[in-house]
């Protein structure tokens, strides 16, 4: 057998892009030939995979699972909207929700057993990477659940069920008829889907984000030249407006236009006849915070016509 040595395997990465220890493995397994190891790696489906970790992934589908209590969140990118439409992707999406139900984190997840038998999720998708041709990721998972009341979930503008561009899950906690609460949450989960809260209350709203808005408030407010007293109430006030605007409890309702959402859940609970209690959602909305590549096809054309 040939020795595999470190410029071997160095050669074989700057061809290949897999990583040192899959390209250690294939040399190992390929009599230290550079070619047939390059096969060996494109067959499992890790050359492939790796030449295509670098581009950009904003596109794929944010997928929904329920049981019980129970409701699980995730995000798969790739790098077009059309694989968002291919029957095997879609297939992946739905199972890696579904697993999420017992797997709430990354690490867990991707370690998670694929259905199909004798592999990972990570490996399922480096696979996956591998046959449809494009970079893919499991770019976040998220779980909410409650002991007693309902989780209902929203998915806007589903390309199939459980599958689509924006997923809300909502967690309300109620001794209350189950049918009820599930028709608030649906009606909450859609709210939600539209208008993109940042948290639930202002008790758990990120101190930093009010800090950083009162700032600029301010600063804005000290150009008109007012005095520090009107300053201060005008800050106040816009702050309030911020609350509104962010805060689920203080948004306007979008189902009826005119209460608050916090009025909305007082008055099922009062139908009810027992407290209700938004304990926790989750809003996945996709590509969100991903910076897209904006192509300059122009310039590409004027590039190679040497214009």
């Amino acid at each position: 057998m040939a020795e595999v040595t470190a410029s071997l395997v160095k050669e074989l990465r700057e061809k290949s892009g897999a990583g040192m220890m899959d390209c250690k493995k294939a040399l190992s397994e390929n009599d230290g030939s550079i070619e047939e190891a390059i096969d060996w790696l494109r067959t499992k489906g890790l050359a492939a995979a790796a030449k295509k970790s670098g581009r950009i992934a904003s596109e794929g589908l944010v997928g929904i699972a329920m049981e019980g209590n129970t409701g699980a969140v995730v995000e798969v990118n790739s790098e077009t909207d059309f694989v968002a439409r291919n029957v095997e992707f879609q297939g992946f999406v739905s199972t890696v929700a579904n697993l999420a139900l017992n797997n709430g984190d990354m690490d867990s997840l991707n370690a998670a057993a694929y259905p199909d038998g004798g592999t990972t999720v990570e490996a399922k998708l480096t696979g996956l990477i591998s046959t449809i041709g494009e970079n893919m990721n499991i770019r976040r998972v998220s779980t909410v659940s409650v002991e007693t009341g309902a989780v209902t979930s929203y998915v806007h503008n589903a390309l199939v069920t459980g599958l689509g561009k924006i997923g809300v899950l909502v967690a309300l906690e109620s001794a209350g008829d189950v049918a009820k609460l599930n028709e608030l949450g649906k009606q909450l989960a859609m709210h939600i889907a539209a208008t993109n809260p940042q948290s639930i209350s202002r008790d758990d709203l990120d101190p930093e984000a009010v800090n950083r808005e009162r700032q600029i408030l301010s600063d804005q407010a000290r150009e008109s030249g007012k005095p520090e007293e009107i300053i201060e109430k005008m800050v106040e006030g816009r702050i309030r407006k911020f609350y509104e605007e962010v805060c689920l409890l203080d948004q306007v309702y979008v189902i009826d236009g005119e209460s608050r959402v916090s009025q909305a859940i007082e008055a099922v609970a009062k139908d009810l006849g027992t407290p209700v209690t938004l304990k926790a959602f989750v809003r996945f909305a996709l590509g969100e915070g991903i910076e897209k590549k904006e192509e300059d096809f122009a310039a590409e054309v004027a590039a190679v016509s040497g214009v």
